[in-house]
């Protein structure tokens, strides 16, 4: 008695954990089974098209053979479908495989670096400039049943993104970030366009930006600032030597001042100077002890005034 009541438990438990199950998912018994008939139809048909294709192919046995065996280079890979369904054991290649005739088909993908031009694009920055940005970018397939099943075509659709994204990166960025922070810039579109782009098993491995235009009255704007940034930083540097003329000129006074043997030895290496040059000029030298009084006067005067 024992065991019967056992195998009655477990075939309520069986039956309960069958009809939480039901419940669970919404599908029905009835849906089950219908969708299970389609199955074993579908199959059915698969396998008797497989058949009519092999025996197609044995009937044309010497044509047959350039149309079933097919070559993948090394850097291509191939997705092959069987009535309009994916064939497991993912992409093909390189080398050679075999496909049946009439039921398969396949599609090849290149999977070396590829690299488009983005249009110059008109991008308004943060700080509300326009400006036009060109870029380039290196993109590849890492992942071939995706570039194949995922997405249409998966190379009009990057370049679509990445005029998409060049814009909305550059919109955050300030006129002056673009122009000296282009490394960062392309950094951070290389990152969003991977992001983007990992569905369709693309990979973006760089991209650069190329040019930036700016508006002509912008450029005058800028040459002209930056004009008179170098008269101004000119006009400093000429003060500046000026002051220390000026300061050396001090010193110099104040030396030949405290020495009369020094301004006479200055005063006659001037003439020997005057005298070494070619010129008509003549010049007559006075003595130092009869100008010595009109230069002491102007110095009194000074001095009582301070």
């Amino acid at each position: 008695m024992t065991n019967n009541s056992t195998e009655i438990d477990m075939e309520e438990t069986k039956t309960l954990n069958k009809g939480a199950r039901g419940s669970t998912s919404g599908v029905t018994p009835q849906m089950s089974a219908v969708q299970t008939t389609e199955d074993e139809s579908i199959d059915c048909i698969q396998i008797l098209a497989t058949v009519a294709s092999i025996v197609l192919m044995i009937l044309t046995f010497p044509i047959a053979i350039f149309m079933v065996f097919k070559v993948v280079q090394e850097y291509e890979r191939s997705v092959i479908f069987r009535m309009g369904r994916l064939r497991a054991g993912g992409a093909r290649g390189p080398g050679v495989f075999f496909v049946l005739p009439c039921i398969d088909n396949y599609c090849k993908v290149d999977l070396r670096t590829v690299s488009f031009d983005v249009p110059p694009q008109e991008v308004l920055t943060k700080d509300s400039v326009t400006v036009s940005v060109d870029a380039v970018v290196y993109y590849r397939i890492n992942d071939p049943l995706k570039a194949v099943v995922q997405v249409a075509n998966y190379s009009h659709s990057t370049r679509l993104l990445a005029a998409t994204t060049l814009r909305n990166v550059l919109g955050t960025r300030n006129l002056s970030e673009l122009l000296t922070e282009r490394e960062a810039i392309s950094h951070t579109m290389q990152l969003s366009l991977d992001e983007a782009t990992d569905p369709w098993g693309v990979k973006v491995e760089r991209v650069e930006i190329k040019d930036v235009s700016l508006p002509q009255s912008l450029q005058r704007a800028m040459a002209a600032e930056a004009e008179a940034a170098r008269e101004a930083r000119a006009k400093v540097i000429a003060a500046e030597g000026e002051l220390k003329s000026s300061r050396a000129l001090k010193n110099a006074s104040e030396v030949l001042s405290e020495s009369p043997a020094a301004l006479q030895l200055r005063y006659l290496q001037t003439l020997t100077s005057i005298s070494a040059e070619k010129n008509s000029t003549i010049i007559f030298p006075l003595p130092m002890d009869l100008i010595r009084p009109f230069m002491s006067q102007p110095m009194q005067q000074v001095q009582s005034s301070s």
